[in-house]
């Protein structure tokens, strides 16, 4: 925002005239709110007229910084009349109408029963959720338009953070997704030949369950699209204009080396450069990219404020339906630009995102890092559709379900070894994710009396602890065995008969997150899921500090000064992926039923 050059506090002969100016000025903007809230019964058909009215707003803040603070203030308001927002207070023990937590049944992978796997369950059944297309979803009688991704090169858990920011991507631009081929994914390999070894992401979440149930999202094989666009004729190569069909004219790709099926994918679509380290995608809640100008004005004036380290910690945390500006402010960190869907890109049949790290190229970074929708119901909206139906398969579920209840059975039968302790015998456990093989942070490769010092003030003596760990070398853990009953996977082996042994690792997440105290490893993307998910289950219970999105059992074993983070509310900052953020499970049911639905 331009500051005028105007001292309002020197003596000048105009200062008479300029306060009068201020006061009609006011006069106007007060005009502006009650004739918005007179017709409040037109917003939805109006909602240009709110885009119009914010930039004459914001155009008239450059002229006087002075009037700032009252721009802002008629815009939060406009928005919280315009939606229809109940009152905070009162919704805070009040469960939506159609918010339902789902059900697990596990007698088609060997149990638990029932009542023990429900344990799991942290995602919901939200009817009108299904119903929700994105406004930039193209008219039903146009082509679709198709989107194209490459998994993140890195291990399990960056490929998946990457996979739900591109699907998030595909859902908010409409365009329909084309999942990857089969194919060998890092440390995924196990028992080559034994088991498979070459996946696809149907193979851990229910991804044709996705598109079924929800109308805004389009998705279909690598087969199918290459069948439907490449064979017949719609791609063209980049540098010579020709059509250009797949190598050897091959379209299916699962279980081949798929270097040069992306080297030519990339030759034919459209790849666009966006980093999320150095801009957020933003998405008008119009679905009119010419809006995007709105958002960038937004994005000039938060990069002109002087945030420090202070102002990371909030406290109290925002609404999740504050105003744009104050929603923007806490996502937006320290990047200086916007990536935004125009109106060129819009055009583009298909819109390929590389992982390409030469150029930079890679989506390491949480969908709701990324993304940034200047409607709040919609980015509600994003945060639910990932909470409640990108989950692990109901294998993985029910494998973790066997483990935990079985945790939960042993710590019972050591009642009767230790009468008077108060935590043996209750069925209650703590977990750690101790991360060690290739972790490329070596400040966090302690060892394990270094970490028992770290957590002995919160774990009682004795207590019963399972720990996810990637550590082949057993007595690493010597030390804490000194102190604790520990258990890992590998004493889980009747309880994972039949389980493909790549699903090792997810399983490890689930049981990990149902701990009574956690302490992850930080910059580790496996102990953010964990936390997330913990986040999840916090709020479905409604433990101590969920409505702040604070987890007061969640800890950091290292670096020291880390231990409680996952204690205090904090914007998105530092790397994006090093930690997982309460915005991604605070608050997220407040928006049920109140977006617009399937055209």
């Amino acid at each position: 925002m331009v500051v005028s050059s105007r001292d309002p506090l020197s003596p000048t002969t105009s200062n008479s005239s300029s306060s009068l100016t201020k006061i009609l000025m006011l006069g106007i903007v007060i005009c502006f709110v009650i004739s918005a809230i007179v017709n409040l019964q037109h917003v939805y058909q109006e909602e240009e007229a709110l885009y119009a009215l914010k930039t004459d707003l914001q155009n008239f803040a450059v002229a006087d910084k002075a009037m700032d603070k009252i721009v802002d203030s008629f815009v939060s308001d406009y928005y919280k009349y315009a939606y229809d927002k109940p009152d905070r207070n009162n919704r805070q023990n009040e469960e939506p109408p159609e918010r339902r937590l789902s059900h697990l049944s596990c007698a088609a992978y060997g149990g638990p029963a029932d009542e023990f796997a429900q344990e799991m369950v942290y995602w919901q059944n939200i009817s009108s959720d299904e119903r929700f297309v994105s406004p930039f979803t193209p008219p039903k009688d146009q082509p679709r338009k198709y989107m194209t991704f490459e998994p993140d090169g890195g291990g399990w858990n960056n490929i998946r953070m990457a996979m739900e920011t591109v699907l998030g991507l595909a859902i908010a631009m409409g365009r329909t997704l084309v999942l990857p081929p089969e194919q060998r994914m890092y440390l995924l390999a196990k028992n080559r030949g034994q088991e498979k070894t070459d996946f696809s992401f149907a193979d851990f979440f229910p991804m044709h369950d996705l598109a079924r149930e929800n109308d805004g999202l389009h998705m279909i094989t690598t087969e199918q699209f290459l069948n439907e666009v490449a064979m017949t004729g719609q791609l063209r190569d980049k540098n010579t204009g020709e059509i250009s069909f797949p190598p050897g004219n091959r379209t299916n790709w699962n279980g081949q080396d798929v270097k040069l099926y992306k080297e030519w994918l990339r030759n034919v679509t459209h790849t666009p450069l966006w980093s999320p380290t150095q801009c957020m995608a933003a998405f008008p809640a119009s679905g009119n990219a010419e809006d995007a100008h709105i958002l960038q004005d937004m994005q000039r004036r938060i990069h002109k404020e002087s945030l420090t380290m202070r102002d990371i910690i909030l406290d109290p945390p925002p609404a999740v339906d504050s105003s744009p500006l104050d929603r923007m402010r806490e996502n937006l960190a320290d990047r200086k630009e916007l990536c935004v869907y125009d109106e060129e890109m819009q055009g583009e049949l298909v819109v390929h995102f590389m992982c390409y790290h030469k150029m930079r190229v890679r989506m390491l970074v949480h969908f709701y890092a990324f993304l940034y929708f200047e409607d709040w119901r919609e980015d509600l909206w994003m945060k639910r559709f990932m909470r409640d139906h990108v989950r692990y398969i109901d294998e993985i579920q029910c494998a973790a379900a066997r483990i935990v209840h079985a945790m939960r059975e042993y710590d019972k039968s050591r009642r009767e070894d230790f009468p008077g302790h108060q935590m043996i015998g209750t069925g209650e456990f703590d977990t750690f994710h101790i991360r060690r093989g290739d972790f490329q942070y070596k400040r966090t490769r302690i060892e394990a009396s270094e970490i028992y010092e770290n957590v002995r003030q919160y774990i009682a003596l004795n207590a019963t602890i399972y720990i996810a760990t990637d550590e082949r070398d057993k007595t690493f853990f010597s030390d804490l065995k000194k102190h604790y009953d520990v258990k890992f996977l590998d004493d889980f082996v009747d309880e994972l008969k039949g389980v493909n042994t790549n699903f090792y690792g997810m399983i490890d997440q689930l049981v990990a997150s149902r701990g009574r105290l956690f302490f992850g490893c930080w910059h580790s993307t496996f102990t953010g899921f964990i936390h997330r998910l913990r986040g999840y289950h916090s709020t479905n219970h409604r433990e101590p500090g969920y409505e702040d999105g604070l987890l007061p059992t969640s800890y950091y074993y290292v670096p020291r000064e880390n231990i409680d983070a996952m204690h205090k509310y904090a914007r998105l900052h530092g790397a994006y992926f090093n930690r997982e953020f309460p915005t991604s499970w605070r608050d997220l049911d407040r928006s049920i039923a109140s977006l617009s639905y399937s055209k």
